[in-house]
């Protein structure tokens, strides 16, 4: 890495929105990254709220009458979430998103505590959210930890 950003350090602007260009041309996360750079990653609120309303699109989709559709639903949910997570990497959105999820996935209904992947997915989730919020000031710890309490 430390190569690259050497060789990035010396390429002319020109080169480098050739590079950038062509590697938005191969991969659809290349180009969804750029996006969010580009559009998105200057108002982490207007990103956070987007990302949320997807989530609730697709949380109508899942099905309930059957845990091994809602399992896989959402796990096809948490692969967005944290890709996205991914994209922002501020600790704040991934306690936003993650405890979005969590609240969603309690309000389907499904047997969360008697179904062992359910409540480990859910179980995960939370230690994801605590492990963020540890690297957080302490004022933000208290005002996400009001929030995780009710999770």
């Amino acid at each position: 890495v430390n190569e690259l950003k050497q060789e990035l350090k010396s390429s002319t602007p020109a080169e480098l929105l050739e590079m950038c260009m062509r590697l938005a041309r191969f991969k659809k996360e290349n180009k969804e990254l750029m996006t969010y750079l580009l559009f998105e990653a200057h108002d982490p609120e207007a990103f956070i709220r987007s990302v949320k309303a997807e989530m609730d699109e697709c949380f109508e989709d899942v099905n309930t009458t059957g845990v091994y559709l809602a399992k896989k639903t959402l796990r096809k949910i948490l692969r967005i979430v944290n890709k996205h997570i991914r994209y922002s990497g501020l600790a704040t959105v991934e306690i936003e998103l993650l405890a979005h999820f969590c609240a969603q996935m309690k309000e389907l209904g499904l047997p969360i505590d008697r179904n062992p992947v359910l409540h480990n997915m859910y179980m995960n989730q939370l230690k994801r959210i605590h492990k963020a919020m540890g690297s957080l000031h302490e004022d933000l710890q208290y005002d996400y930890s009001r929030l995780v309490s009710s999770l």
